[in-house]
């Protein structure tokens, strides 16, 4: 949502820009208002420790209905598919207050997964008077559920626009480890998991895959920021701790992130917006879940969805390894999510919404350059 924010900050004589935030995961909030110098103008602050879904619905519920009775805003924008998201858009539309959905339409038909963000998305459409819709696909999606074609705009995902602005040929890592990496005769395998249908055995078999992939080649190592979730650590440390060449680290901010993923050979993960950033910077993805709500990436290439079998993460991590052609057909695939342009193309479309313009933005169309 950032480079939206800065956007439309662009136009302040016709368009008031208000932040709020309920930092459902404060740690990985702060960074991000800090890195692209946000500062909200509410901060809900709900995030307590062993939190669940009842209380952060709950807080996230009535602290955003103070905030709009008190803005009374034209539009409320929300992205994507947290509780926060579906919460924010519910309490808007008790207030009949108009909602855009930036990151509309993705979907992987099966309600479970991922849990809980298949159904945050879901009800945030069915909410939603405005739906940006990052791909063709999308659209498709929104219009099955019934969305009005002419309320869905196809904008690219502003995570593309984020991703440019932040990635930095010469960064340097606060982490000495990082920069002690010798990028160019390393393969290194940059690992995240943290998908809640994914832990214990899932994650065990993905791990041991991991573990036989470094023991086989001398040139690779894993690098594997991992997720502060007790049942994450507990089998990380059980089955990769101890391992040569296998760097466990602390989550990352998103500034070095995705400079870190600049840096990378492949990825292979269980999240979403990496199946985006990632072929972005042309990197291969080994997607580790049995769905995806990303459908365009794996026609377009850019990434396998390979589920969490050991045989089958070993299988496709040692072919991307072995083999340079598919890997190269992997990593100059094109990318279907963004042009870095989508946070101008949705500011235009609020612009005609409300009278602001008669110009339409144009429809993002991956391609080549």
């Amino acid at each position: 949502m950032a480079p939206l924010v800065k956007e439309l900050e662009k136009y302040p004589e016709i368009l008031r820009c208000r932040v709020a935030v309920t930092a459902q995961h404060r740690e990985m909030l702060d960074q991000v208002l800090s890195l692209f110098e946000i500062t909200p103008a509410y901060d809900l602050n709900i995030m307590r420790q062993g939190q669940n879904l009842f209380d952060i619905t709950g807080r996230a519920l009535s602290g955003l209905q103070k905030v709009f009775l008190e803005e009374k805003p034209d539009l409320v924008l929300v992205h994507g598919d947290t509780t926060t998201t579906f919460v924010a858009a519910l309490a808007a539309y008790y207030l009949q207050i108009p909602v855009g959905h930036v990151e509309a339409g993705l979907r992987t038909h099966n309600k479970f997964s991922p849990f809980p963000e298949e159904i945050n998305r879901r009800l945030t459409g069915a909410l939603a008077d405005i739906n940006f819709a990052p791909t063709a696909t999308a659209r498709k999606n929104l219009l099955e559920e019934g969305a009005l074609p002419e309320n869905i705009y196809v904008t690219g995902n502003t995570v593309i626009d984020a991703l440019l602005a932040t990635v930095q040929p010469d960064y340097r890592f606060n982490d000495d480890e990082l920069n002690a990496i010798d990028y160019s005769r390393r393969r290194v395998l940059l690992v995240t998991t943290h998908r809640r249908e994914n832990l214990g055995e899932p994650m065990r078999e993905i791990y041991r895959a991991l573990r036989g992939v470094v023991e086989s080649y001398p040139d690779v190592e894993i690098v594997f920021p991992v997720h502060k979730n007790p049942a994450v650590r507990g089998v990380v440390d059980e089955e990769l701790g101890g391992l040569a060449r296998a760097r466990l680290i602390e989550p990352m901010d998103y500034q070095p992130f995705v400079n870190l993923i600049n840096r990378a050979y492949l990825v292979l993960s269980d999240s979403g917006g990496i199946q985006e950033e990632a072929p972005s910077l042309g990197k291969p993805v080994l997607v580790l879940r049995n769905t995806t709500e990303r459908p365009e990436a794996v026609e377009a290439g850019t990434v396998r969805l390979i589920g969490t079998g050991m045989d089958a993460v070993s299988a496709e991590t040692r072919r991307l390894l072995d083999d340079k052609i598919f890997y190269n057909r992997m990593a100059n695939a094109v990318n279907p999510y963004g042009d870095g342009l989508a946070s101008k193309r949705i500011v235009q479309a609020i612009m005609c919404w409300a009278g602001l313009s008669e110009k339409k933005p144009d429809q993002f169309r991956p391609g080549p350059g």
